[in-house]
């Protein structure tokens, strides 16, 4: 995501969505759907810089709110800075139970303090070029028929050889 300001600033970025496979998501890494994050902010700032950004996203909650057409970080799904980010740009609920964690990494010139609003919202014009046919992201992320595009492969390589599996369960004893 790259963003600059200047009193008046804006922020846009592109990049994927994937999803463990599965009805508990513990299965293989999915296809790749291609997303959006757009945003705006007023206040007192200066300068430009390009951050690498991970959103976790924590249940079915977020989920859901990801595959709405249109999604406000802060607004319509909570936000929280992860441990190991170097940006704190978002926010959670008062009981910390956020539906999405978020992690970056900055890279510029930046500084000040502003009121903003960043949204994520599906790149479907993305997706249709990197499949070679119109399809959503409700679909490659719930598809069972949706393979894996040459220009995904890699990606969903790494995630298959360095992802953990979540080996949590609901209820635990004390």
């Amino acid at each position: 995501m790259t963003k600059v300001a200047l009193g008046v600033g804006g922020s846009y970025g592109r990049g994927a969505m994937v999803c463990r496979s599965g009805k508990t998501f513990k299965g293989p890494w999915g296809a790749p759907a291609m997303y959006s994050l757009e945003g705006g902010s007023f206040g007192f700032q200066l300068g430009g810089e390009s951050t690498d950004v991970v959103l976790l996203v924590m249940n079915d909650r977020g989920v859901d709110a990801l595959l709405s057409s249109k999604v406000k970080l802060g607004g319509n799904a909570s936000a929280a800075a992860g441990p190991k980010g170097r940006n704190v740009e978002a926010s959670t609920d008062a009981s910390f139970r956020a539906e999405i964690l978020s992690y970056s990494r900055s890279r510029g010139l930046f500084a000040g303090v502003s009121l903003e609003g960043t949204s994520l919202r599906p790149d479907d014009d993305a997706s249709e070029q990197v499949y070679g046919r119109k399809v959503t992201a409700r679909n490659i992320v719930t598809g069972k028929r949706i393979t894996v595009p040459a220009s995904g492969r890699h990606l969903v390589a790494v995630l298959e050889k360095n992802a953990p599996h979540n080996e949590s369960t609901q209820s635990t004893k004390r």
